[in-house]
């Protein structure tokens, strides 16, 4: 099952990575071997982070990002004491994300109060963008015009209530992290609860945003082993499941999965604090080493649909929130930043690709 996805990989690497492809005979990699194959990334100092401005915000959060006609939109959590909001930034190069100027969300009909973890992607049955997040509920706003920030409906939801299996395995954790991906046919809606269970509801691709099934769990485990902030990836004819994880001292990374179908079951490809899909493990920084945590991100996404596909060559690049080192304080005041991963090398056994 994960052999598609190897090789998928491996063909990236020929061009994202630098050097040749091995050839193989007969093409003949098992289980074993896919597992050998590892994910390295360098990571930047942050690029995003809290303006000085009347908002006194203690971090950004949660970062969602597209690339589309030119130009990065992310969309992210605003966190202060009191709670979360939304904000939006937009950019031509990440050598410009720093002086981008900051569009908060509670000025669009998404409204002030609590709303959180966006992911952004665009409709195109319905020709319409999508901005789905955490308000206490699952929730949606949408917009015609990706350039329009003032133009986010809003807040409208999937269910009009928790749903029943969430309440019910919750236990002190929180449900959150909302994310949406579509095949053909159906629309799934994924969701964590703090408290080691993933979960996921469909409908179909004509009735989205309506019609959402009960969910079930997807995927089960520790609290920490599988907390929060999944993305769901088509990756070729697979499908890559990343969940942030809480390591042994605290600090944050990634464990990966990969899948046939968006609805089948999960064989883990990365998935310890070890062997990571992305922590502190496996990320060499350039220049300061600035955090040991990487934690609620998403993949840079130039298709930019409902489908969630990441590019079989080109830059693999993810944006991250990292807490600075000697960070301190309650939740909400921790001073989270954003910073860029850019993945350097994949390698199998002994082999470089």
């Amino acid at each position: 099952m994960l052999r598609s996805l190897v090789f998928l990989l491996a063909a990236a690497a020929s061009s994202v990575w630098g050097s040749p492809v091995l050839a193989t005979t007969n093409a003949t990699l098992d289980s074993r071997a896919a597992n050998a194959l590892s994910f390295k990334w360098t990571s930047g100092q942050a690029l995003i982070y809290p303006k000085n401005d009347n908002r006194k915000l203690a971090a950004l959060k949660d970062p969602s990002i597209i690339f589309t006609n030119g130009k990065y939109h992310v969309f992210a959590s605003t966190a202060v004491e009191a709670g979360y909001n939304l904000v939006y930034l937009s950019f031509t190069d990440f050598n410009q994300a720093e002086n981008s100027n900051f569009f908060y969300l509670d000025q669009a009909p998404i409204g002030s109060g609590y709303r959180a973890a966006p992911q952004v992607f665009y409709m195109s049955t319905q020709k319409l963008w999508y901005l789905i997040y955490q308000d206490g509920n699952a929730a949606y706003s949408t917009n015609s015009d990706i350039n329009n920030p003032s133009g986010w409906s809003s807040p409208k939801h999937f269910w009009s209530s928790q749903p029943s299996i969430i309440s019910q395995n919750i236990g002190s954790g929180f449900w959150v992290d909302m994310w949406v991906i579509c095949d053909s046919s159906n629309c799934f809606h994924f969701s964590s609860d703090d408290n080691g269970h993933l979960y996921r509801a469909q409908t179909s691709v004509a009735n989205f945003p309506n019609g959402f099934s009960q969910p079930v769990i997807a995927l089960s485990a520790a609290k920490n082993d599988l907390f929060e902030a999944s993305n769901v990836y088509k990756v070729g004819s697979q499908y890559l499941l990343i969940v942030e994880c809480i390591g042994s001292t605290g600090h944050r990374y990634f464990r990966s999965w990969t899948s046939n179908s968006i609805a089948g079951s999960w064989t883990a490809l990365h998935a310890s604090e070890s062997d990571p899909f992305a922590g502190k493990s496996n990320v060499q920084f350039n220049g300061n080493v600035w955090t040991a945590d990487i934690s609620h991100g998403e993949a840079v996404r130039t298709n930019v649909d409902q489908t969630m596909t990441l590019p079989d060559c080109g830059p693999q690049q993810y944006l991250y929130q990292g807490l600075p080192n000697g960070a301190t304080g309650s939740y909400n005041s921790l001073p989270w930043k954003l910073a860029l991963l850019t993945s350097t090398t994949v390698s199998l056994g002994n082999s470089s690709f």
